[in-house]
């Protein structure tokens, strides 16, 4: 094995170890809900407009007109979900990553990203769905608060009104989540063994936002879906999700099932960079405080 072979096998080595660090459970689903939490809400606050206009032109049926005020409609009843939402995704994604670091050979990290997004997307599903929900259809102008959102949808249509688009929701967030940390972890691996150094904010920032802007575009297709079914309330367009994709493509062409795709694709890539550079610096922050006063400090 040449020199330079062996010096990056020792780095990767370096750099895997580091990610493998003595498993403690319960500091990282701490760290990881402070850090997901923290993340999730300032995504949420900074963004919030561009996810309306891209809710709106994905909901209007036959080339609606889009409105453009109230760009900041149900914020705040958004951020009372959006708040635990995040905080159990990140939670769960952080032990349940290192876990599987942890028991993989190092040639499958790529799976250990993909299956820990998975999984975290499915755990964070039984909030985000409902703040989604009441979200949209407050943007689409169904309603004026948060609270009044959820009272007259489980009275007009029970609780599972608050799951509207549930199935379509996990199409589109599963291989989203799954997809994007993936990309960004990986990215990551690549980039400390190319520039043999940790990354700084903002790289990790850059990095982010090609992973959110990329697989925000892949998956802008299952987003339309999941806003149509979650928007109809109980005018029920759509059957389900083949129904619904089917009846898009018949009454408005196949080109509608990418509406929204650019601000997607803006909001999701901004927000990556900002998702990601906040989750790096709090894990930092927190890691920097758990770490004794009087041990060195370690890259």
């Amino acid at each position: 094995m040449s020199a330079s072979q062996k010096e990056t096998n020792k780095l990767l080595m370096s750099i895997r170890q580091g990610e493998k660090k003595p498993f403690d459970f319960l500091r990282s689903v701490y760290d990881g809900c402070i850090a997901g939490g923290a993340a999730g809400v300032v995504v949420e606050t900074v963004l919030y407009p561009i996810d309306t206009i891209k809710t709106r032109l994905q909901a209007a049926r036959g080339g609606g007109k889009i409105i453009l005020k109230g760009l900041y409609s149900g914020l705040t009843g958004n951020l009372a979900g959006v708040l635990p939402a995040s905080a159990i995704f990140v939670g769960v994604y952080e032990p349940t990553k290192l876990k599987l670091l942890d028991s993989l050979p190092e040639n499958l990290s790529a799976v250990a990203h993909f299956a820990a997004g998975a999984i975290g997307g499915l755990a964070s599903s039984l909030v985000r769905v409902p703040t989604e929900v009441v979200k949209q259809r407050m943007q689409t102008g169904q309603f004026s608060s948060a609270s009044a959102a959820v009272r007259l949808i489980v009275a007009k249509e029970g609780f599972k009104g608050l799951y509207a688009g549930y199935g379509s929701f996990l199409l589109r967030d599963l291989p989203f989540d799954a997809i994007q940390f993936c990309i960004y972890e990986q990215l990551r691996l690549g980039y400390k063994l190319a520039a043999k150094r940790d990354l700084n904010d903002p790289e990790n920032a850059m990095l982010g936002a090609f992973a959110g802007a990329v697989t925000g575009a892949v998956t802008t297709p299952l987003d339309v879906v999941k806003t149509r079914l979650m928007v109809q309330g109980s005018k029920n367009h759509y059957k389900g999700i083949s129904d619904c994709v089917r009846t898009i493509i018949k009454e408005e062409g196949t080109q509608t099932l990418f509406k929204g795709m650019g601000p997607r694709v803006l909001w999701i890539g901004i927000g990556g960079s900002i998702f990601f550079g906040v989750l790096e610096k709090t894990k930092q922050i927190l890691a920097q405080r758990h770490r004794p006063s009087s041990s060195p400090k370690v890259s």
